[in-house]
């Protein structure tokens, strides 16, 4: 007898299955399936996603052992390892892409007042990559190096909230520059990026965009100062100047700020170029150093979500584990916000991970504060939301 829903059920609660099936819909998802349907699938990855489930056997036994509840868990088709394998293989990635940018969409509604260290009116964005390593013989398609395969996870982290607006994933070979050509830039927003991220040609177009970006110089940067403005050496900063570029200025014709700082805590003297003359030297050193967030949701995601070690060897596979795996990331930020949680991400999945099949209330679960002061006792843990 069913006395009430499970959390699993609860938190698929929250998933806006309407545009789920417009998504299924609009890459023919369903054609000749007469069972296991995409949501199924979904449902499965995001199960094991949740419980940290390591394997399709893995997820096969530990759903099969709890078939009275199935169905009202809101799966429809018979679990069989297989069945999954062949779903991942041949059912389109873009299903789950566009289904996890829906979610992006809303949760970066909820946090779009959300403080992220520097007090600025504009939207910022974090872009870097990661790197997942892969065995070639079984990832062919996925080349790195001679004996090595790889895919690249090239992300653009909203800093407010840390929720990804932009996801590509490549193989290891795409340098990270190349993002730049298939970005929608944002007119008027900040985009940070590291040295890898240095092509003026690049950066010129998203200046002609109206959008600014702060990035790290090269050592080898040639340039010559037009101007210089007076800063104070007591918060770190050693010049900010106007300057044009001289190998380079084909590419970038136009004037650049350039900001050096010197970092006392690790040591370090950091240059960075920026396009906006705006705000003050010192606040382009902090919007960079907010950077780091976006490696903090690298780890965290490496960490805590199954994206190291895949379900399937295709690149279709691969893809879909990884977008279902970015969705359950974003699901979980919109349930938190949503019934307004203190805990840290991390937390709350370890409570999902260990009550799925139990019957109470999901805020409920959530909220017990007992539970919390355990739990958070590891202060190693990368925390994306205090």
């Amino acid at each position: 007898m069913n006395t009430g829903k499970t959390i699993f059920s609860q938190v698929m609660e929250f998933l806006p299955m309407y545009e789920f099936h417009k998504c299924v819909e609009r890459y023919h998802g369903e054609r000749k399936i007469l069972s296991f349907s995409c949501l199924d699938q979904y449902l499965s990855i995001a199960f094991a996603q949740l419980t940290f489930r390591e394997s399709l056997r893995d997820i096969e036994s530990c759903l099969r052992s709890m078939s009275g509840r199935l169905y009202h868990m809101g799966f429809r088709g018979r679990i069989s390892r297989s069945t999954l394998a062949d779903a991942n293989e041949k059912r389109d990635w873009r299903i789950y892409a566009d289904f996890a940018m829906v979610l992006i969409h809303r949760a970066r509604e909820l946090y779009i007042n959300e403080p992220f260290g520097v007090e600025l009116a504009n939207t910022v964005y974090a872009l870097d990559s990661t790197t997942i390593d892969l065995c070639l013989a079984l990832f062919p398609w996925a080349r790195f190096r001679k004996n090595k395969g790889a895919v690249k996870l090239h992300t653009l982290l909203d800093l407010r909230g840390n929720i990804p607006s932009f996801i590509d994933i490549t193989d290891g070979k795409v340098h990270d520059v190349n993002v730049l050509d298939i970005l929608i830039s944002e007119a008027g927003s900040f985009y940070i990026m590291d040295r890898g991220y240095i092509d003026f040609k690049r950066l010129y177009e998203l200046h002609q965009a109206l959008a600014f970006f702060v990035i790290r110089a090269k050592s080898n940067l040639q340039y010559r100062r037009l101007y210089s403005r007076p800063v104070d050496k007591s918060a770190g900063l050693r010049c900010d100047q106007t300057i044009v570029l001289t190998q380079s200025f084909a590419d970038y014709p136009e004037q650049l700020r350039l900001v050096k700082f010197y970092d006392t805590e690790n040591d370090l003297r950091l240059t960075f170029l920026t396009n906006n003359f705006a705000l003050e030297a010192l606040t382009i050193a902090q919007l960079y150093k907010c950077r780091w967030k976006v490696e903090l949701f690298f780890k965290w995601i490496k960490q805590h979500l199954r994206i190291k070690a895949f379900f399937g060897t295709s690149e279709n596979a691969v893809k879909t584990q990884v977008w279902i795996a970015v969705s359950v990331y974003v699901l979980i930020a919109i349930i938190k916000k949503r019934l307004t949680l203190e805990p840290s991400l991390y937390t709350i999945l370890q409570i999902l991970s260990v009550t799925m099949f139990e019957k109470t209330l999901l805020s409920q679960a959530l909220t017990e504060n007992d539970v919390f002061e355990t739990i958070d006792e590891n202060d190693n843990q990368l925390k994306l939301f205090n």
